[in-house]
């Protein structure tokens, strides 16, 4: 599944661009797997088990990354964009870029320090300062090459480190991962799997898919912030690589069932797959749109603990790939006989 991961964050995809995660997904499908894309652009996959569910059971994963988008082309042939997604000033100055269907190699570039006055100097540039430069001369030399509404995508290869993996797009590349490793495995219970789009900038596929699929139940597969780190203590820490599989009792968009995460707990200490919880109340995920479709739907959140999130260097431990793995397929196991 490393290999997997690794290959789908490679892919550019923001937001309402994610053909390229989608097609991918769709060439690693077997033959038995059914499947439909819905207008938003969702897919949606439908695995026979070896046994019927007694429940239906959706598993989710979105296929967007946070990036740009070209808004302008001045005379000198710089780029201005906008942001799709959250992201931080912070972790994008100087940063190398591919913009476009081109793939254009850019760099977002800001006023150098020792040219802005010495009372801003030491300030964060604010997000409308910022540029893009693909090396072009002027405005003419992009004609046909860039447009406004390109997608930038950060350019940041994928890297093994000791036991961790750095990548862009680990969110939710690698909870696509997880799902379509499931598919081409095989499942025990027939499991409807939804790779959504549009996460990033409000749950906006979610709730459209599981309002097509009607689930009983549904398991998000998502990455969630990870603050331990140099300077962070106690629970601001949020959740620990290699700690295993993190599973909230609720985040700024949702308010998990009791019964639901004692269900996950109690399978943790059963089967044996590390768990643990976020210790602050923070981010949200597509949950908070497939709890409130249709009549309602029964949802729990799994997530990789994740450093450096929404930027061009998402990292995540190796060994919480197999935890994730055995907390997914044992409570999507419990919830197609709940």
């Amino acid at each position: 599944m490393l290999e997997m991961i690794k290959e789908l964050c490679a892919l550019s995809g923001i937001s309402g661009r994610e053909g390229k995660i989608r097609e991918y997904i769709i060439s690693k499908l077997p033959e038995a797997a059914e499947y439909s894309v819905d207008a938003m652009g969702n897919l949606i996959v439908f695995v026979k088990g070896k046994n019927t569910a007694k429940n239906k059971v959706m598993l989710a994963a979105h296929m967007d990354e946070v990036g740009m988008i070209v808004t302008f082309i001045d005379d000198k042939g710089f780029i201005k964009f906008a942001n799709v997604g959250g992201i931080d000033t912070a972790v994008q100055l100087g940063r190398r870029v591919k913009v476009g269907e081109k793939g254009l190699t850019g760099v977002i570039g800001v006023t150098p320090i020792h040219l802005r006055r010495s009372d801003d100097e030491y300030k964060m540039p604010k997000a409308d300062e910022l540029y893009i430069d693909v090396g072009a001369n002027d405005k003419k030399e992009l004609e046909g090459l860039v447009n406004p509404g390109d997608e930038i995508v950060f350019d940041s290869d994928a890297v093994e480190f000791s036991d961790k993996l750095k990548a862009k797009a680990i969110d939710d590349r690698a909870g696509c991962a997880l799902l379509l490793d499931m598919i081409i495995n095989g499942v025990e219970y027939d499991t409807y799997f939804a790779f959504t789009v549009q996460e990033e900038v409000g749950c906006r596929g979610a709730g459209c898919a599981a309002f097509s699929v009607e689930p009983d139940y549904a398991v998000v597969v998502e990455t969630t912030t990870a603050a331990d780190i140099s300077g962070v203590s106690g629970e601001k820490q949020v959740c620990k690589l290699g700690e295993g599989a993190v599973i909230p009792f609720m985040d700024a968009g949702t308010v998990y069932s009791p019964e639901l995460y004692a269900v996950a707990k109690k399978l943790s200490a059963e089967k044996g797959f590390k768990m643990q919880t976020k210790t602050l109340i923070a981010g949200g995920n597509d949950a908070r749109a497939i709890t409130g479709s249709g009549k309602g739907v029964k949802t729990l959140t799994v997530s990789f603990a994740t450093r450096y999130l929404h930027s061009p260097s998402c990292v995540i431990a190796k060994k919480d790939i197999e935890e994730m793995s055995a907390a997914v397929k044992a409570i999507a196991k419990e919830f197609a006989n709940a």
